[in-house]
């Protein structure tokens, strides 16, 4: 899903790379409901963190081999990236994908007689798709796309989501997911020219799309490399919810992306009106939001990373800058999410499949994590410039996220 350009060229090498503008006044009601905006009382707390420690998940890891294995049915997911996951109100967890391979695995030996799990290179593959986890267990895939294609030769990608109020005070709760569109292009938007973002509704229990409302288009940002999406992750705080973006600036030659801020009252992710962005200096509706962690250089994001809170400072996962984004995790730390952040902290190369493998879309679960340890997935696909969709499909292991176990600790 969103992710570093190198590995979007790999997705593209797979043979698919992986209007309504709402404008309500927000009355007495919502202006009551509005959190304070002095929400950083303890801000005292905030102090330099890092990557302490880490190791491999294999439990995790090895329950999405488990269940992209399964051969019982021919509809269900068997691989994907964009990994994303949020915890539902009766226990459940969902967990949304990006460009996602359906059908049916075949155990191994493959056609080439290696000892791999393979798939057939017919199988489908669609943008997105959601998988439902209950007491650590997958148990189904939902009908896949679980979001249909916007127009022709556009498409949709699933990031963060939240179950919030319907509306700010409504005693009624919905999955918000923030979704991506993204357009066909020429190089080097190979993997899609930025496009929009977008807010999608489900309903409870149910998981039933109610709706999809458009919070900020980027067709008028002549510059594609200047265009920003919002969603790839987000962070609840003091009644707000803070959408963290970036641009594609690595798709326009620069090392690294630039990272951006929104923040929504609690019930407002799918009203527009209710979006400000960070100028800069302040938070403002509509304006050109500016960066606020990149240089263009040595500093800076992939274009999918993500963010925490831990003992009242912000911590953003992402993968290094330059050619180690390939394999490295870097972090950076702040004691808001307008920043200043700094950093890059502590790095660290989870574990990689042989072969012309790269890491990228570093993604925290705090709905999975505790007790000091923070679960961190990342995605792993190929790189060669031909065959990518054969060598996903000879060996099904590849094209899946792994999970790392991390614990945070005071920068020294």
């Amino acid at each position: 899903m969103p992710d570093d350009a190198y590995a979007a060229r790999a997705r593209q090498r797979t043979g698919t790379g992986i209007g309504l503008l709402l404008v309500l006044v927000l009355g007495a009601a919502l202006l009551i409901a509005l959190p304070d905006d002095d929400r950083r009382d303890d801000e005292g707390a905030c102090a330099a963190r890092t990557v302490g420690s880490w190791q491999a998940d294999e439990g995790l890891t090895a329950e999405f081999a488990r269940y992209g294995d399964d051969a019982s049915r021919t509809d269900d997911w068997t691989g994907g990236d964009g990994t994303h996951s949020v915890r539902l109100p009766d226990g459940r967890v969902l967990w949304l994908f990006s460009d996602t391979y359906l059908g049916r695995v075949h155990g191994p030996p493959n056609p080439h007689g290696e000892s791999y799990a393979w798939r057939d290179t017919t199988a489908p593959l669609v943008r997105n798709s959601a998988v439902l986890m209950r007491d650590g267990r997958l148990e189904s895939t939902l009908p896949a796309p679980l979001f249909a294609d916007p127009a022709p030769n556009q498409w949709r990608w699933p990031v963060a989501a939240r179950v919030e109020p319907r509306s700010p005070g409504s005693s009624e709760r919905v999955v918000r997911v923030l979704l991506w569109v993204r357009t066909a292009g020429a190089s080097p938007w190979i993997y899609g020219v930025p496009t929009a973002t977008e807010v999608a509704t489900l309903s409870l229990p149910e998981l039933r799309l109610e709706s999809i409302v458009k919070v900020l288009d980027q067709q008028l940002v002549a510059d594609p490399s200047r265009r920003v999406l919002f969603g790839t992750t987000l962070v609840e705080e003091g009644g707000w919810t803070y959408v963290f973006g970036g641009d594609d600036g690595q798709a326009a030659s620069r090392p690294a992306s630039h990272a951006y801020v929104a923040r929504v009252p609690e019930g407002g992710l799918a009203d527009p009106a209710a979006w400000r962005y960070w100028s800069g200096s302040a938070w403002v509706p509509g304006a050109r939001p500016r960066p606020v962690l990149g240089d263009g250089q040595r500093k800076g994001v992939g274009s999918a990373f993500s963010v925490v809170r831990d003992a009242g400072t912000y911590v953003l996962f992402t993968m290094a800058t330059g050619t180690k984004g390939l394999t490295t995790v870097a972090s950076y730390w702040a004691c808001s999410p307008e920043g200043p952040w700094h950093g890059p902290a502590k790095e660290f190369s989870p574990s990689l499949p042989q072969g012309q493998v790269a890491a990228y879309n570093p993604q925290a679960h705090p709905v999975l994590s505790g007790d000091g340890r923070l679960v961190l997935s990342y995605d792993v696909n190929w790189l060669e410039t031909t065959g990518a969709a054969a060598q996903l499909s000879r060996n099904v292991s590849l094209y899946r996220p792994r999970f790392v176990t991390v614990r945070l600790a005071p920068a020294g």
